[in-house]
């Protein structure tokens, strides 16, 4: 692993680009330089959304079976991130398309909605991941390979950071679903949009007030944690491949 952390995101949009970078600066003690995979623009017929993310997760388990580690396109990177937002858990195949819907029957993949009661949203979180990998097939997640499931969207994260820990806004947490809409309605001037121009004036605070963020949202605590975990253990390996070669003892 360089001193530049090299990341791939396969993520529902632009704006959680956003978002994740901005966590990743809070917890990341090394430079990285973050490569958003999906959405991309010279693959349009991925769309967006989760079933963007969906459409790359078949796509990559038809392109190759085994450790995404060994993956020819993934191999250039040091870590790899998926982010699904938890409020896919109460979609359904079908709000993709029947083509969608189709694939999900073919490949017995994990059933959708799989919400569970909450709180707390660890239940729920747990099901959404089963069924992540479940789209993954053959195409199993390596040591390189973490998981970014916000709840309920990357925009509580968002939230959690502009807001006053007090706000009402916050009272629902984790388990509000139109916290999306609650950011666009603030009052004139505090008002941010679901674009990434308004994302990126707004995600440092993320950063800046990560430690509250932790506190506010279990997803965010966990993300953390998942992270520094994959690099130790990735730096441990490096370590252990690491051979000194004495010189050899001069003679007198």
């Amino acid at each position: 692993m360089s001193d530049t952390l090299k990341i791939a995101l396969v993520a529902e949009g632009p704006t959680d680009f956003e978002v994740i970078q901005a966590a990743l600066k809070a917890v990341l003690p090394n430079p990285f330089i973050m490569t958003l995979l999906q959405p991309e623009a010279t693959q349009p017929q991925m769309g967006g959304g989760w079933g963007g993310v969906l459409k790359w997760c078949h796509a990559a388990q038809q392109r190759h079976n085994g450790s995404l580690d060994t993956d020819p396109i993934l191999m250039d990177f040091d870590l790899l991130i998926i982010h699904v937002d938890v409020d896919v858990s109460t979609a359904q195949y079908d709000n993709c398309g029947p083509a969608v819907t189709k694939l999900a029957q073919q490949n017995n993949w994990g059933t959708l909605p799989c919400s569970q009661p909450r709180p707390p949203v660890a239940d729920t979180v747990d099901a959404l991941m089963s069924v992540i990998q479940s789209w993954l097939g053959g195409a199993t997640p390596g040591d390189r390979t973490l998981f970014c499931l916000p709840a309920q969207s990357s925009d509580t994260w968002l939230a959690a950071a502009v807001l006053s820990p007090g706000d009402f806004r916050l009272t629902e947490g984790e388990c509000d679903v139109n916290l999306e809409n609650r950011l666009a309605n603030l009052p004139k001037g505090q008002r941010i949009k679901k674009n990434k121009r308004d994302y990126q004036v707004h995600a440092p605070r993320i950063t800046q007030h990560w430690t509250q963020v932790k506190i506010l949202c279990t997803q965010a605590a966990e993300f953390e944690k998942t992270v520094l975990n994959t690099i130790s253990v990735f730096a441990a390996l490096s370590l252990d491949n690491f051979v000194v070669i004495f010189p050899p003892k001069s003679v007198d």
